[in-house]
């Protein structure tokens, strides 16, 4: 979905970032959503309160879902520095209702490894040539995507079994240049589960195991995992915002990720 506003005197195209919440092949755990119907809602007034369905406009309530088994990291997420670890670079790490705002708003850069095969382990070397045809002026606080072209999948119950990731010291290069949040399009920042699990059984090597993921025991960051629309932005020169719903002490939350970008002639 796009849009077009008016932000600050300059004409801003809105585009969103998230996938929508809800029952999902793509989800291994998939949420349960109970809707309730205007008619139900007018029951519940009527039970609660004793006042009638005729009082009501059309003899309608309010409508209303409950989520059920829903998972903080199902749908378009941010994954907290708890998530990784109970300490993050020696401290003790911040649960998502403490993460930085700062952290969830910040110059996009997009980079694009859909050319890399699924399970591929994305190395420092990489992310380090790949940014420099792309931000050679990487700034302190920008955003990084990585669109794997796994998103393609959504809908799919394949999507959690496609896609690359990255290695332990791809994370750290990019947090040495001052990046605090890295995004992906896929189910997750590291190689897909199944991959990583089917390998265990065969290598039985720690170091395999989510090495992005706890590369925040190093060094606290954020994730944004499950991006969509990754390619309606630019690689350059949009705003993400992201920004996490608080939830108390959580290891991750729901966030409605969007990317500001500027119209030709506004930048």
């Amino acid at each position: 979905m796009e849009e077009l506003i008016s932000l600050l005197g300059h004409r801003v195209r809105l585009v969103d970032l998230t996938h929508r919440l809800g029952p999902s092949p793509s989800e291994p755990v998939p949420p349960w959503l109970e809707a309730q119907t205007h008619e139900e809602g007018a029951e519940v007034w009527e039970g609660m309160f004793g006042i009638p369905r005729g009082a009501l406009p059309g003899g309608r309530g309010f409508a209303g879902e409950m989520l059920h088994r829903l998972s903080t990291h199902a749908g378009t997420h941010v994954d907290a520095p708890w998530h990784y670890a109970p300490t993050a670079g020696g401290a003790p790490a911040a649960t998502i209702d403490r993460v930085p705002l700062s952290w969830c708003v910040g110059d996009l850069v997009v980079v694009d490894v859909s050319d890399l095969p699924t399970g591929h382990l994305i190395g420092r070397d990489e992310v380090v040539e790949r940014l420099a045809g792309i931000a050679p002026d990487l700034q302190v606080g920008a955003v990084v995507a990585f669109y794997t072209g796994a998103e393609r999948l959504w809908g799919d119950e394949k999507f959690w079994e496609t896609g690359c990731g990255l290695g332990r010291e791809a994370v750290l290069a990019l947090l040495e240049r001052g990046v605090r949040t890295i995004g992906t399009d896929a189910w997750s920042l590291d190689r897909p589960y199944p991959l990583i699990g089917a390998e265990w059984q065969q290598r039985r090597d720690p170091a395999a195991l989510w090495p992005a993921h706890f590369a925040g025991i190093e060094q606290p960051y954020l994730q944004i995992e499950k991006l969509a629309n990754l390619t309606a932005v630019p690689a350059i020169g949009a705003t993400i915002l992201a920004f996490p719903i608080k939830v108390e002490c959580g290891s991750g939350a729901w966030t409605r990720a969007v990317a500001l970008v500027a119209e030709p002639g506004e930048r």
